[in-house]
């Protein structure tokens, strides 16, 4: 079974004026599960992960009801402030949903690079354990010490580096997000998405990607690299196909089955 697992859906409207903006022509407008139907039928996918992309309850819940209704959603990663004086009560309530299956905060909008470093986030943490929950970790270079220490402080936690952790591709940096990720790999209970990464590259010829991935793969070895679309965010520097026909050419074959699936529904519990 191929799951992706990491695409979006959103209504404009709810959005307030924030990201999207306008000028994104390819992606501000609403993107719902018909939209997002033929590019998986035609990628072969049968089911996803739905990824919040807004800092709401309201959010989580507009994706747990999309969830509800649609059985190739086979997950939700969803958001609450982790460092509310009521955040257990939050997440129980969010855990009632058997979709729900991880929490993100928006580490990569936080002005403090540090904010994941706090032991004030015990009790969100502790409940999420209790939920089987898993920790998904939107982050740029300037996050990954602290992401690092909050993943040994909570090694029983399973955290996912979204994006590989979104390297400036474009820019041609790479050994400053090598040694940053190197670390993180080291760190049992981290895996990695192979995701997003197309959108960094800033539109580059797809030969820029291939030191990447590798080294995502080269790092966290096959059984914690996990796949995912990124749409449709995706669309801003190319398409669905595009994005999993590199990843198919540079994974090798033997372990497709585990990243294009197999880790996903593990570290999820699908």
């Amino acid at each position: 079974m191929i799951i992706d697992a990491h695409q979006h859906f959103w209504l404009i409207k709810d959005r307030q004026g924030g990201w999207p903006p306008p000028e994104l022509a390819a992606i501000h407008r609403d993107f719902l599960p018909a939209d997002l139907a033929p590019e998986i039928e035609a990628a072969g996918v049968e089911g996803t992960v739905l990824v919040q992309s807004l800092p709401s309850v309201e959010d989580t819940r507009f994706m747990l009801g999309l969830a509800e209704k649609n059985e190739t959603i086979l997950g939700v990663v969803g958001w609450v402030d982790m460092k509310a004086q009521d955040v257990s009560a939050v997440i129980a309530d969010l855990a009632r949903a058997q979709k729900l299956k991880g929490l993100r905060p928006m580490l990569q909008d936080i002005a403090d690079p540090a904010w994941i470093d706090d032991p004030y986030l015990d009790a969100a943490v502790v409940t999420m354990l209790g939920h089987g929950l898993v920790f998904d970790a939107l982050v740029l270079e300037p996050h990954l010490a602290s992401l690092e220490a909050f993943a040994r402080r909570y090694p029983d936690l399973p955290v996912v580096i979204d994006h590989g952790a979104k390297p400036r591709i474009a820019g041609g940096h790479y050994r400053e997000w090598r040694e940053g990720i190197q670390r993180l790999a080291e760190v049992g209970n981290v895996c990695c998405k192979l995701s997003g990464l197309l959108t960094e590259a800033g539109g580059q010829r797809p030969e820029a990607l291939r030191p990447y991935v590798e080294t995502v793969l080269e790092l966290f070895g096959p059984e914690r690299v996990i796949w995912g679309s990124d749409w449709p965010v995706v669309n801003l520097a190319g398409s669905y196909s595009a994005w999993i026909a590199q990843c198919r050419e540079i994974v090798p074959e033997a372990d497709h089955a585990a990243i294009f699936g197999g880790n996903a529904r593990r570290f999820y519990r699908l």
